[in-house]
């Protein structure tokens, strides 16, 4: 999610307004043929206002419905601070320092982190806006300076899984000349992280939405080339907004769950995905993509469907509550791209339930998912 590249995002939104054994059934039975749940669930911590009063909700609201919950950490890199060995900017710190605080003890943590820049077209920005000056992505203070960013944030945060890049396969698509170098870095970068860090599994997030029926000149060679990344990969995590392409059943969103399946050969989790609950309306663009709230049930409940049968490591839900006030917030230079998420939550704007919540619970309930397995499926 987050305001990431939006020319790109723009595109596939324009051209949608011009279990494959599952069933649909009532939502009362959902879930109820399954004992126990395989996967851990849970959300991102994407709060939906910008007040105390909604921070403290979000994290109370994760504790008592998720096993499971991401801090996702996709804004700027101190560069200068890392490859010149000063101290690092309060910015960050205080920042990290925060989540490290609110800290949920009895759940498990996947922490998320972006190398790239909003746009996914090259590095994040520093905390002035530069970038810095490389020949590759694989330069030697490039890698030094990203690992000790890594160490960093995890040692203060001393997660269960983490996401050492953030939807890196859009970088194939917006820079293709810098992907080699970046296949390069992560390589480097996952070597001295597992040697730092040997029991936290550890991948980098693609998008789905931009690998299933991809918009690129040679949609074979570019599938073939990010699903054979994937799998060499401790385990394939997925971002996945099925409404970036104009799919709205039950029989859509299976379609490309089951391409996933059928390229991806490692242990697969959800690291962020959504659904619209309501039409959706970007003023300023001309553009209006239709959803509603049993559309998002159809798609919430393929999704765990396919977690229980594939037997996922973990599904992320990126937003559990609407966020008109946050999004209230926003400059406007970014309100148009903010607003694309605005209404895929499980729980309404202004606390009221929506109809996904209560299949979330149907599975939530389920509690006595295997840890141990899970834990040794990635190592």
């Amino acid at each position: 999610m987050k305001l990431s590249s939006f020319a790109c995002l723009l595109a596939i939104l324009y051209t949608i307004t011009a279990c494959s054994n599952y069933t649909e059934e009532p939502d009362y039975e959902f879930f109820s043929q399954y004992s126990e749940r395989q996967f851990a669930m849970g959300f991102s911590t994407w709060i939906y206002a910008p007040e105390i009063e909604a921070l403290n909700s979000t994290y109370q609201f994760l504790d008592d419905n998720g096993d499971i919950y991401c801090e996702h950490i996709d804004n700027n890199i101190p560069w200068n601070a890392l490859i010149n060995d000063l101290p690092l900017p309060t910015e960050l710190t205080d920042e990290i320092e925060s989540r490290v605080t609110r800290k949920i003890h009895n759940k498990k943590l996947l922490v998320s982190v972006s190398l790239l820049n909003l746009n996914r077209d090259d590095l994040a920005y520093d905390f002035d806006g530069s970038v810095p000056s490389y020949l590759s992505m694989d330069d030697k203070h490039i890698e030094d300076a990203y690992f000790k960013h890594l160490a960093y944030i995890t040692q203060q945060l001393q997660p269960d899984y983490v996401n050492v890049a953030i939807e890196a396969n859009e970088l194939l698509i917006n820079s293709p000349e810098k992907w080699d170098g970046y296949k390069r870095l992560m390589s480097s970068v996952r070597m001295r992280f597992k040697a730092e860090f040997p029991n936290i599994p550890i991948s980098e997030s693609m998008t789905l939405h931009n690998l299933y029926e991809p918009e690129v000149a040679d949609s074979e060679k570019y599938i073939n080339e990010v699903t054979d990344y994937i799998n060499t990969l401790e385990f394939a995590s997925i971002s996945f907004y099925p409404f970036f392409k104009g799919l709205k059943t039950k029989n859509d969103f299976q379609k490309a769950f089951d391409f996933l399946h059928h390229h991806i050969n490692v242990p697969v989790a959800f690291s962020e995905t959504s659904h619209l609950s309501e039409d959706l309306h970007l003023e300023n663009l001309n553009l209006t993509i239709s959803g509603n709230e049993q559309e998002q049930v159809d798609y919430l409940q393929t999704l765990l469907c396919n977690a229980q049968e594939r037997d996922y490591l973990y599904t992320i839900w990126w937003a559990h509550r609407d966020y008109n006030a946050l999004w209230e917030t926003f400059p406007d230079d970014v309100k148009d791209i903010g607003k694309v998420w605005l209404s895929t939550g499980i729980i309404n704007e202004d606390g009221a339930e929506k109809q996904a919540l209560s299949s979330w619970q149907k599975a939530y309930v389920k509690k006595d998912f295997h840890e141990e397995n899970q834990s040794e499926s990635v190592q």
